[in-house]
């Protein structure tokens, strides 16, 4: 990836503006449904807060292993290499890659529903149903990757997604505010029972970890202009106050206006004009493409280095060629997945439960030991452990809890469902 971007020139500020948009994807219209209505109002306001410090410090940690020995590392991968060796480095890669996976399968879902929502607003005969907004969704995604070769071309479409997200979260914000206002019973009460309660509360706080985390930490930093960690952690400081805000205004508000009812795609519960409904969810979709294309990037990059001709310019005919039938192939694995388990909830706490959890906090806090040992004192290298262990296990917790959602939701709704 960070053969797309030009290295260390772009201003801290730029690359805030990067993980804000990444932080306040289309997803956000999920949270509502996926995190408070699990967790409750209690449990869900202290897990966003708690799981934006823990990350806050996770990423800082790993800002902070830019550079080592005297070498950069500007990839996930490549550091782990230089730490632990050559199983690590495959190992991490991989990682990272189901991570990017997960986000570009969900994102796709996600695509998908506000498709299919545009579509209820003014037909709700059934016709045009989940899986085929899915599959409509990864042709348009496939698109765009045709057209877009290098992740520095994207550079005019982040505006516009940074437009959209404006969109869809002002809309769902006032909406929810107006159907909040206009009726006063609502029921918060924690769905489920005693068991299923249990297995709810761990996939949400993998949603919570999902929330804020990219898994690109080391790609994004490479873009950074020195001193590199200084910045990166100015930039992280702005993700996770200012940047978060729109996160906790839309979460908030949806779960405040319909309690437990909260739908797990927000556009879903709000009442309001069919045009601004529409409108915002049409902004959701477009964002979306845009998102996916970003977090698709590294996968792409990989292909391209490895398998592309280097021959001719971006637009040559044998590498348009080859996008598409690379780009396609990928894409259109991913959109399967997304069409047989579209169960976005499920499918986000599996990509915490998997990877980013593994990435971004095991792997960060082992790191750090690995490269600062000499230097920590005793209470520090044991606070470290600490987080190793225990992040560990709720990763092993929640990917059986994630797993048990997706089986349970398959059973009930059957794969290629119409949700």
């Amino acid at each position: 990836m960070a053969s797309h971007f030009n290295l260390q020139s772009n201003p801290w500020y730029q690359v805030g503006f990067v993980l804000t948009t990444g932080v306040n994807s289309a997803y956000v219209l999920g949270y509502s449904g996926s995190v408070m209505v699990p967790l409750g109002w209690i449990g869900g306001t202290c897990g966003l807060i708690l799981a934006a410090a823990i990350s806050l410090y996770a990423n800082a940690l790993l800002a902070r292993l830019h550079e080592i020995g005297g070498k950069r590392h500007i990839r996930y991968r490549d550091l782990a290499g230089h730490i632990y060796g050559r199983k690590m480095y495959s190992l991490t890669w991989a990682l990272q890659y189901v991570n990017l996976f997960m986000i570009n399968t969900g994102f796709i879902i996600l695509a998908g529903q506000a498709l299919k929502a545009t579509y209820v607003l003014f037909r709700d005969d059934g016709v045009l149903k989940l899986p085929y907004c899915i599959a409509l969704s990864g042709f348009v995604c496939a698109l765009f990757a045709f057209g877009i070769p290098y992740l520095s071309a994207l550079r005019i479409w982040l505006g516009f997604s940074t437009f959209f997200s404006l969109i869809y979260i002002t809309i769902a914000f006032v909406l929810s505010l107006r159907d909040g206002i206009t009726t006063p019973a609502k029921d918060y009460t924690i769905p489920g029972s005693h068991s299923a309660r249990i297995f709810t509360t761990i996939g949400a706080v993998a949603n919570l970890v999902f929330a804020y985390n990219t898994g690109m930490l080391p790609e994004i930093q490479a873009t950074i202009r020195p001193p590199v960690v200084k910045n990166m952690e100015k930039a992280l400081w702005f993700q996770f106050t200012v940047g978060s805000l729109p996160l906790y205004a839309v979460t908030f508000m949806g779960y405040w206006a319909y309690g437990s009812s909260t739908s797990s795609y927000l556009l879903n519960s709000v009442k309001g004009p069919v045009w601004v409904k529409a409108m915002a969810n049409l902004s959701a979709f477009l964002q979306t493409v845009i998102a996916l294309h970003i977090f698709a990037s590294p996968m792409y990059e990989f292909l391209d280095t490895k398998y592309g001709s280097g021959h001719g310019g971006p637009f040559a005919i044998h590498n348009v060629m080859f996008r598409v039938g690379v780009r396609g192939g990928y894409l259109t694995v991913n959109t399967l997945v997304a069409a047989m388990l579209p169960f976005l909830g499920d499918f986000m706490s599996l990509t915490g439960a998997l990877s980013t959890f593994p990435l971004t906090f095991v792997l960060a806090n082992h790191m750090y030991l690995m490269v600062k040992r000499h230097k920590l004192s005793t209470l520090q290298i044991s606070w470290h452990w600490l987080n190793v262990a225990g992040f560990s296990l709720l990763s092993i917790a929640a990917a059986v809890a994630a797993l048990r959602l997706i089986m349970v939701d398959s059973r009930t709704y059957h794969l290629f469902a119409d949700l």
